[in-house]
């Protein structure tokens, strides 16, 4: 099955926008899918949203996991349609119990803050632990976080910078600034200031106003603590 899926990638790269239209229009949703896409971000066409709306609908109600997760996010953010956050939430659920991951994150969200279902952290909680076993660093982030705070779950600082770690290594800022808070504190694992400082760098590398004061948060506190973590 997955031979066969690369195989139809590669067949679809090599198609014009025509091509891939005219084997949407038979009823193909994998090409509906991408129609929507070409629409969307105008390539290949004049950028058209609703046309966008249109292709994506037809993929996802054929069962298109990428395509009800594109869907979702234009509820989510009213684009091409009426904004529609309960609609938003039924489509991430539908790509998310096919196994996408970031369609399971989106879900995760969507239960965290309430957007077009009932707010449960032991919801988001479930759908962050999916996501992040997949791989998505935002999910892996939004776990640590429930385990750091004790939300949808036992609190647990061990697993929260277990989860912080797989995000971070993957340059996601917010989880490296977080982890470097746990490495100066001693959340979930034995203090260590040159850690905290390594990660926090690494986050204001990228630009974080909090992890810059976290920067100085720390050097500040190696300065209070000992002269020694400093070369003459």
């Amino acid at each position: 099955m997955e031979e066969n899926t690369q195989e139809k990638k590669n067949q679809y790269s090599k198609l014009s926008f025509e091509e891939m239209k005219e084997l949407a229009e038979q009823g193909d949703s994998s090409a509906q899918n991408k129609i929507g896409y070409y629409y969307f971000i105008g390539c290949g066409v004049e950028k058209d949203l609703k046309k966008a709306v249109e292709w994506w609908t037809k993929s996802a109600e054929q069962g298109c996991a990428r395509a009800q997760n594109h869907i979702a996010v234009c509820y989510q953010f009213g684009e091409g349609v009426r904004k529609n956050y309960k609609k938003a939430a039924e489509w991430f659920a539908k790509a998310a119990e096919q196994g996408l991951s970031a369609a399971q994150y989106n879900l995760a969200v969507s239960y965290l803050y309430g957007n077009g279902v009932k707010k449960s952290c032991e919801k988001a909680f479930e759908w962050f632990t999916k996501s992040a076993e997949q791989g998505v660093a935002q999910a892996q982030f939004g776990l640590a976080c429930l385990y750091d705070n004790g939300e949808g779950v036992e609190q647990d600082p061990a697993k929260a910078v277990e989860w912080y770690t797989k995000s971070a290594e993957q340059g996601y800022s917010k989880a490296q600034n977080n982890l470097a808070k746990c490495f100066q504190e001693g959340f979930g694992v034995e203090k260590d200031l040159v850690k905290a400082l390594k990660w926090a760098n690494k986050a204001a590398d990228q630009g974080g106003e909090n992890a810059k004061v976290t920067v100085q948060d720390i050097l500040q506190e190696m300065n209070e603590l000992s002269p020694h973590y400093f070369d003459d």
